[in-house]
């Protein structure tokens, strides 16, 4: 497989050493003269002094024959044109490093599908460690979809109501129950739900405010 990796910072150094390990053909594209010495020193030819923002530098890289770019510099803007480029050019994938988390919408708009958020995987792991939080964001899936765990509080306007009779906003599933007593299953559209039930639901990104609102209330305080 060849992969051209955007930013040769430590992000991408690392990236294309377990990639090089991996008996794969390996590109970096650094624009900072000192440090494509330095990762030359280490990865030998596996790297270019370049702007990954200018077509000519992606061109020259053989961008139209890699399987993958990984546009993982410093700089959403610069990896969101990387990116855009890249599929212009016939990339076969392309996957960005977001460093501002309200900018996955913005490159999920524009066709990237696959992003990678340091900030968006660290509060997700944090949200997972306070069990008072009643709804916790556990994976986010290709076409801007997200899967959330929503554990159901008393006075949640969902208690005491079949699956069908909850007002999910569009596409949203509940695919699995898991009860107090952590017996899990798959809900039909009769199962009732309790107070205590965690539930994991899909649902779009954009939706998740009503989502809460649907299982949660708008009255009831959390943080996602």
């Amino acid at each position: 497989m060849y992969v051209v990796v955007a930013g040769g910072g430590k992000v991408g150094f690392y990236l294309a050493q377990a990639l090089l390990n991996a008996n794969n053909e390996v590109l970096i594209i650094e624009r900072d003269s000192a440090r494509v010495n330095a990762i030359a020193e280490e990865l030998g030819e596996a790297v270019m002094l370049g702007d990954s923002c200018e077509v000519t530098v992606l061109d020259a890289a053989g961008i139209s024959r890699a399987d993958l770019v990984a546009a993982v510099t410093g700089d959403d803007e610069d990896n969101l044109v990387i990116c855009e480029v890249a599929r212009q050019r016939g990339a076969g994938r392309t996957i960005a490093r977001i460093n501002n988390p309200k900018n996955e919408l913005l490159f999920k708009k524009r066709g990237i599908e696959t992003t990678i958020s340091a900030t968006t995987a660290i509060l997700a792991q944090i949200e997972q460690e306070l069990p008072t939080h009643d709804m916790i964001a556990l994976l986010q899936l290709h076409s801007g979809l997200e899967l959330f765990e929503i554990r159901l509080p008393e006075t949640s306007p969902a208690v005491g109501r079949s699956v069908r009779e909850v007002l999910l906003p569009p596409e949203s599933l509940i695919s699995l129950i898991v009860d107090p007593g952590g017996v899990p299953r798959i809900p039909s559209g009769d199962t009732r739900l309790h107070a205590g039930d965690a539930l994991v639901v899909a649902t779009r990104k954009e939706n998740r405010d009503m989502l809460r609102e649907a299982l949660i209330g708008s009255t009831h305080g959390m943080d996602t």
